[in-house]
This record gives structure tokens, sequence and C-alpha cells, in this order.
């Protein structure tokens, strides 16, 4: 066992071998970051961590936050006390300070946690890194918006700050450089690290990013009228009111498993897009109307973009190649009947939520005889459904946001297409088998990162998998070393900096390759659809 100091009081940690049995770290799991966010501080901004006396044991994850697994299809019930953050480590006291990396879970804001079940350090620290992965507050225990002072909002977002904020307050206890921060996100954590990037909130926590397999503008993203929605989450939990201190008193005194996995519609076709299209979170970070209360963001992260309003950061930002073949399981008749019975639904939430119902109706037939011609859109196109998903889901947004976020001074900005292929491609697997699809899913570039140790995928360090495997990890982690994933040309290319000109992008892959323009056909097609529509690309 271990110890380690920080400002709330003594950790006792423990020495770990690593999965590949060539090397150990240390691991310190279950450490507080904020107060617990429970009772009157139920969806209000974290409070700073409270001291403890005795040696604090960090062996074990904390709580998860209470949530809905949508892919286990069950509730979790955690903990409300779910404000931790877990410290790996390859030495406490190395000859330099250590490059540090912080993690935020995906789960479109319902789901997930930093534990090691899907997010082992193991690859990580093995490239001389110190990897953090956090909880925060999901759903609308994380991202309730009353506009008001008390709850305007992003209480989620706030968590992930104050974890940055111990962050530099305490890695240096750990070995870390405090100095040299690369945050990093995958899907939800993809759009979270991108919305740091925006947030003055975040000024100064990090010095790199990598946003992968999602933006702010994602459609799982978009955010409606979140206010109303509070409201009619009232309504629809037993209190009709119009007064958000009386509905902020009501929400507070419920049991936690009422506020997980709500479904409140504002408008009839919502009813219709349930979660397994994707578009059903509602309870995701908004721009805060601003009290004078410390804000995370006050206006839309794409208006933040064309006002250059961007911290100086390094950006490393992508997708893999075959984002939505996870979802092959939904794949069902009754499920795709829906689209072909109501084409509209294929139309983006943003595009829906500002134009008449007459032009919806028009581009929902435009984008069907686009990704699937004359046929229908049932079990026997499940190819193309995908497809569109992929790019209506990740592909288009990211490239939206990489096309439009400036270049700042000497700030560095890498974009990628992830096509790892092998055994460790566990969410791809399914359509593989049922409908010989192939390719890297949205979460398979996870398990190139992390030991999943709740996964059947075994380590065996003379695989194909496992030299993918340290590829992966190289890249990653020399962006978080020297802010290049390729600082020399022992990976056998160059990866040159993306901009919005040449547009060029490394695919990552067993042999890396670097191209240009990529996916210009899909940019151009849903490029025309926000035209018609009257939105900005």
């Amino acid at each position: 066992m271990t110890k380690v100091l920080v400002q709330q009081g003594w950790l006792e940690g423990e020495k770990k071998e690593l999965v590949t049995k060539d090397g150990h770290f240390y691991s310190f799991k279950g450490v507080p970051y904020a107060a617990p966010p429970i009772g009157k501080l139920r969806f209000k901004a974290p409070q700073p961590p409270i001291p403890w006396d005795e040696v604090r044991k960090a062996t074990q994850h904390g709580p998860v936050c209470p949530q809905y697994d949508f892919f286990a299809n069950r509730f979790i019930e955690g903990n409300e006390d779910c404000l931790y953050l877990n410290v790996y480590t390859p030495e406490l006291q190395p000859p330099k300070p250590l490059p540090v990396m912080v993690y935020i879970h995906g789960g479109v804001f319902k789901s997930g946690s930093g534990n090691d079940d899907f997010y082992g350090p193991d690859f990580l620290v093995k490239q001389g890194v110190i990897l953090v992965t956090v909880n925060y507050r999901l759903e609308v225990l994380g991202f309730l918006c009353l506009d008001t002072e008390d709850v305007p909002g992003n209480a989620g977002m706030k968590d992930q700050v104050a974890a940055l904020r111990w962050v530099k307050s305490n890695i240096d206890r750990f070995g870390g450089d405090p100095n040299n921060v690369t945050l990093f996100g995958q899907s939800a954590g993809g759009a979270a690290t991108a919305y740091h990037v925006l947030s003055p909130m975040s000024k100064g926590l990090f010095k790199r990013a990598i946003a992968m397999s999602g933006v702010p503008n994602c459609d799982w993203c978009e955010n409606f009228e979140p206010k109303e929605r509070a409201f009619k989450l009232g309504k629809q939990l037993g209190l009709d009111t119009d007064n958000p201190d009386k509905l902020l008193e009501f929400f507070q005194s419920l049991p936690v498993e009422k506020l997980v996995d709500t479904g409140p519609c504002l408008l009839a076709f919502e009813d219709v897009l349930n979660m397994e299209a994707g578009k059903t979170n509602y309870f995701v970070p908004v721009a805060e109307k601003d009290f004078g209360q410390e804000f995370f963001l006050n206006e839309d992260p794409f208006e933040a973009l064309k006002a250059g309003r961007v911290n100086e950061v390094d950006l490393m930002i992508g997708y893999t190649s075959e984002e939505a073949l996870f979802i092959a399981g939904m794949a069902q008749p009754d499920y795709l009947t829906r689209f072909e019975n109501w084409p509209e639904l294929l139309v983006p939430k943003k595009v829906s939520y500002n134009v008449p119902q007459r032009k919806i109706l028009e581009l929902g037939k435009r984008i069907k005889e686009h990704y699937f011609g004359k046929k229908a859109i049932n079990e026997k196109s499940v190819k193309e459904f995908i497809n569109f998903f992929s790019q209506t889901g990740f592909t288009y947004h990211i490239q939206r946001f990489v096309q439009r976020i400036p270049k700042l001074r000497n700030t560095k900005r890498y974009f990628y297409l992830f096509d790892m292929r092998s055994d460790r491609n566990f969410f791809a697997r399914r359509a593989e088998t049922e409908f010989g699809l192939t390719g890297a899913s949205h979460l398979d570039d996870c398990l190139y990162l992390f030991q999943a140790n709740a996964f059947p995928l075994k380590v065996d360090t003379q695989s194909k998998a496992y030299s993918l495997i340290q590829k992966t990890c190289l890249l990653f982690t020399n962006f978080a070393k020297y802010g290049d994933p390729t600082p020399d040309a022992s990976l056998g290319v160059r990866w040159p900096e993306f901009d919005a000109r040449e547009q060029r992008y490394l695919r990552i892959a067993e042999q890396f390759e670097v191209g240009d323009h990529l996916h210009t056909d899909m940019v151009d097609f849903w490029r025309g659809v926000d035209d018609d529509a009257g939105i900005e690309f």
C-alpha cells in the first residue's frame, strides 16, 4: 500500500500489476473532488470537497451517479454522492513531472462512469502518463435548467470543472505536471471536452484536448427550451406549477429514481423519437442565462466559435470509420418501420425545431432519397440506415465543428479517422455477424486506449490487436506529452496539422495514412440540407 497527502487529507492507494504483467502502476480510486451534491445541493453547482482527518482508503471506486444503463437495459441505483475521480500513475516520484490525461466518459449525458470496468488505465500509464477518470452528475441531476441563479443549468459540466480544478491543485502529489494536462473524452465525453475548449470557466485548467466522436452540435446534444422541459417534467411527476422555486423544492423532495430515464416531451413528434432513435436525451448542456453567477457557457457553442471565443489549447479531434455499427441490435423491423412511415424523423433535431412542418416533410423525403434511393427502410436496408445514422449522429457535425474552430496563436489542430480493426472491435461485432458490415464502431476506439475489465477481451502482448493498442496509445500520449502525435518518424508517418483549406487528416489504422478532404460528398449533402433550412454551416 502507498499513501499520498492531498489538500483534503491523506489517501491510501495501492500498487497494482499491469494487465500485461510487465510492470506496475499506483492506483487511487474513489477520491472526492467536491462535496456530496445531496439535499439542498441537488441540481446546484458543486461545492468544494470536504477535508477528512483519518487516512482515507482509496482502493475502491466511489458510487456511480444514479442512471439508466441503456446497454444493460436497467436502472442503476448508484448514489447521488457520486463526485469522485480515480488517479492512476506509473510513478509517484518521477525524476520529472509526468503529463496528465483527464478522461470524461460518454453515455449521452445519461449514463456511464469513470470506473475501470470500461476505463482501465493499463495501456496509457505504460506510456508514461498519469490517467485521471471522473464521475459527474447525469441527466436531470446534472443538467436540469430552471433559468434561475440557483439552477441555471450545466451542473454536470461544472462537476467536470471542479474535477479539473482538483487536478490542477493536487496532481503534483502523484508525480504529475499541473501545467501539462490533456482533457479527453469520447461521445458525450467528446462533446464535453469540446465544450470545455469553449468555456470561460475551464480556461487555464488544461493545455490540450482530444474530442473523440462527439461535439456540442451533435444531434443528441441539442437542447430545446430546457426551462419549459423542466416544468413539463414537474407536471409529469405530479406538480403543475409555473413557480421555479416551488418546482425546485418539489424536485429536491423526490426519490432519485423518479429523476432517471425521464422523457418529458414538449412536442408530439418527440414522442415518436424515443431513445432508440438516439434523439431523446433531453437534459444536456445549455447556454446559461447570466445572473452574475460563474457560468459555464452563456451562448450557443457555434456563436462562441464564430466569435473566436475559444480557449488557447491544442486540439485533436475525429471520429470512427463506421460510427453507428453499434446500433445494429436496434435494427429491428418495428423500429425501422417508423422511419419508413415518417421520413421526417430522418431530419436532424436542430432543423426540426426551427423550420416549418412543410419544409421538414420536404427535407425528410430528400434525405430518404439520398440514403435509401427507392428502397424501403426495413431490415433489408440496415447498411444504408447505419450509414445514415453515422453521418447524421456524428460525422457531419464533427466536420462542422472542426472546420469552424479557429486556430489561435501557437495552438495546433489535428483531425483523424479511426479505423483500427481487430478482435478489440467489440461494438462492431453484431453488425458484422448479422449483416456482414465491418469497420470501427462508435466506442471501439476506447478499447484501444483502455483495458475494459468487464469485457471478454484477452490481452496477448504477441497479438496483432496489442500492437494496434500500442500504436493508438502512442499517438494519444505523444499528443499529451508534446502537443504533436507524431513528433518524430518512429511511427512511419508525420501527421500534418489541420486547416480549413487543405483539410488534412490521419487515418488511424494498421498502416497510418495521411489524407485530405475527408467525406466531402457527405459534408456537401448535409450542408445543402442546412442551407435549405436556413442553418449556417
